[in-house]
């Protein structure tokens, strides 16, 4: 039966406010709107990803989690830095991405509206795409250049370092010292660690322990990356990859350790850079043969899948032939009757039918599209990058997207890891900008082979012509 909190309409109806979580917020939001931009980085990442989704300010019918209240204070800095026009809110301008997850965004809330036409969806879609578009262009905004994309995989290494040890614990005694201290909405069901089939399954700061795991196999590879590229690095890197080795194993759970497995896969496709898109079509062309061979769709493979004992695969095949097969009535705005198509099919964990089912065909292929742009712009900014420890900084981000990819199909993010997420988009087009930018400045400060010869085939003049420059 599904829960009554995610029915329509459900949720909390009052206020699940630690005191300790305030006065953390309220330091949080202080340094966001008044300090630097590594400053305000390190603040928005350690307390949107430690602080529980489920504490929650509940003010006239409204629901307010911490984590959208650092995406409004970083919006209001972003706002009085344009109105004051003393500097570029994004670095690089607008890209592909940005406007991916703009048509993404508005199509849900579009989407959801017509789909439900009542005035609590207006409420309800509103908060989403605040929480949406809010977290994901505050993060855009924080991390603009190279500088900043290091800086924030340090702070995420001791962030990662912290979750890692209140998991070991549950995963140890069985108590979360995160809900069982602090409180909250979901409390009462995550202040004990999940037993399932004998597997204790430690959730920490998360909203499940499938997403705590999954937090920690995606943030490998960025770790990965950084004690590859740079050596004064490699504590936070050593620490990095300690931390979210346990988190993918205390949470017990298939998709998290596929996340934590594809990630590590995409760092050892390294060697194999040049033959990428001859791998792709392989793998095309595998898939298709195996459909037209097995008796299933290929996707029922899916549902052989398992790595921990206490796996629900066959949950994930149905969410996706469900998917396939109810095409038509999810199309065009989502559907609201999706979870009578099968045993358990409200329970939407896969990041891909979750979209498709709730709001559509766009916001679906707009989220695809942000995976695609994401690898185009990493394959653009290692073919720019100087030398070999920053293409393999570039790979690693390449892994960790790929290792998102792989968790997307056993798990929606509906909690704090869309921050990893959302600063891992961010952090590939500040890499993309700074790569390019550094490219450009060595060519231009090179003056006898780029700018003496347009020189010379301007005789009679003092004066560099603007072409020369360009060239």
């Amino acid at each position: 039966m599904e829960p009554q909190n995610i029915r329509f309409g459900g949720g909390v109806e009052r206020t699940f406010l630690n005191p300790i979580v305030l006065v953390v917020i309220v330091i949080a939001g202080v340094l966001i709107c008044f300090s630097g931009r590594k400053k305000a980085l390190a603040a928005f990442l350690i307390a949107g990803v430690l602080i529980p989704a489920d504490q929650i300010l509940y003010l006239g019918a409204i629901h307010f989690p911490m984590l959208r209240i650092l995406a409004f204070c970083t919006l209001g800095r972003i706002c009085w830095l344009k109105l004051s026009g003393k500097g570029r809110v994004f670095d690089g301008g607008f890209n592909g991405i940005d406007k991916a997850m703009m048509v993404m965004g508005l199509f849900i809330f579009i989407n959801g509206l017509l789909l439900w036409r009542v005035w609590g969806e207006l409420v309800f879609q509103l908060g989403n795409l605040s929480t949406i578009l809010g977290v994901y262009f505050s993060l855009r905004f924080l991390i603009q250049d190279f500088e900043d994309v290091k800086h924030g995989i340090r702070v995420l290494a001791g962030v990662t370092a912290v979750i890692a040890l209140i998991m070991a614990y549950e995963h140890l005694t069985g108590v979360n010292l995160v809900y069982s201290t602090l409180g909250g909405a979901r409390a009462s069901v995550l202040g004990m660690s999940i037993n399932r089939d004998d597997h204790l399954r430690a959730a920490g700061v998360f909203g499940h322990p499938i997403l705590a795991g999954t937090f920690g196999g995606i943030m490998l590879p960025l770790f990965v990356g950084l004690g590859l590229a740079h050596k004064k690095d490699r504590n936070y890197a050593a620490l990095g990859i300690a931390a979210s080795t346990v988190m993918s194993f205390a949470a017990s759970s298939s998709t998290a350790l596929f996340g934590f497995l594809g990630g590590i896969i995409g760092l050892c496709f390294w060697p194999l850079r040049r033959r990428m898109r001859m791998i792709q079509w392989g793998i095309v062309g595998a898939l298709v043969a195996l459909h037209i061979y097995m008796r299933s769709p290929v996707w029922h493979l899916i549902s052989d899948i398992d790595l921990t004992g206490n796996s629900s695969s066959y949950h994930r095949y149905q969410l996706i032939d469900q998917c396939i097969s109810h095409f038509w009535d999810w199309v065009l705005v989502g559907t609201k009757s999706y979870a009578s198509w099968g045993w358990d099919m409200w329970d939407l964990c896969n990041q891909y039918v979750a979209i498709a089912d709730q709001s559509g065909l766009i916001p679906l292929l707009s989220f695809v599209a942000v995976i695609v742009l994401a690898f185009r712009y990493l394959g653009k900014a290692r073919r720019s990058a100087e030398d070999k420890q920053q293409r393999l900084f570039i790979w690693a981000l390449s892994a960790s997207v790929f290792a998102n990819v792989v968790a997307f199909w056993g798990v929606s993010y509906f909690d704090q890891t869309i921050v990893a997420w959302y600063a891992l988009l961010a952090m590939i087009h500040a890499t993309l900008v700074s790569v390019r930018r550094a490219r450009r400045e060595d060519v231009l400060s090179e003056p006898d082979t780029l700018l003496a010869p347009a020189i010379d085939e301007c005789p009679g003049t003092s004066e560099v012509p603007s072409f020369a420059v360009k060239s």
